[in-house]
């Protein structure tokens, strides 16, 4: 019960941005080893991952290429794509720069950066609990939508072709001038290992 009600209280502090807000400002180091801001992307549609390459959920997506595609997709449109990566050093999730490199690239991952969140600030700043979490936020810094990257809750990667794409459909809708007809869905996946 005492554990329930504590996940519960959490769960709540962290829900800290919600469709139509303004987007948390943030700048964090890139696995390059550059600095990068939100800010440096203003005026472009940009999307927030949350990635642990270790969590089976997040495996779903990449073992097919379904996660680099839509990645590709996002920077064709003209957006840019920020894996970030809130684990803590020494927890799943948190790879040495050297180790990382080669991670991204076996994935065949290709965001725009990936970003390391190594104290967790902008993870909770977002409300991000479970990896996948997915955020689109437009180009005048407004969070169109926020949570699960798909409709279907599993680890199997078949279930990505019958899923329902939420990140897709938001960009989709805001390519076309309409309101993002599912603006917040709760995320599925690996706990993030703040």
């Amino acid at each position: 019960m005492i554990r329930t009600l504590a996940c519960l209280v959490l769960a709540v502090a962290l829900a800290a941005v919600e469709p139509g807000a303004k987007a948390p400002a943030f700048t964090l180091t890139s696995a390059t080893g550059a600095t990068v801001s939100l800010a440096d992307f203003a005026g472009r549609t940009v999307v927030l991952e949350w990635v642990n390459y270790d969590c089976p959920f997040v495996k779903k997506h990449y073992s097919g290429g379904a996660m680099p595609a839509l990645q590709a997709e996002v920077a064709a449109a003209g957006g840019a794509w920020l894996s970030i990566a809130s684990s803590a050093p020494g927890k799943q999730g948190h790879f040495a720069s050297e180790a990382l490199t080669a991670r991204i690239a076996a994935e065949k991952a290709v965001p725009t950066a990936y970003l390391i969140d190594a104290k967790g600030t902008v993870g909770k700043d977002y409300g991000a609990t479970r990896t996948p979490t997915m955020v689109v936020i437009t180009g005048d810094g407004t969070v169109a939508y926020i949570g699960a990257i798909d409709s279907i809750r599993s680890a199997d990667a078949a279930d990505v072709a019958k899923a329902t794409n939420h990140v897709r459909a938001a960009l989709a809708d805001l390519a076309a001038g309409r309101p993002v007809a599912v603006p917040r869905s709760e995320a599925y996946g690996c706990s993030i290992k703040y």
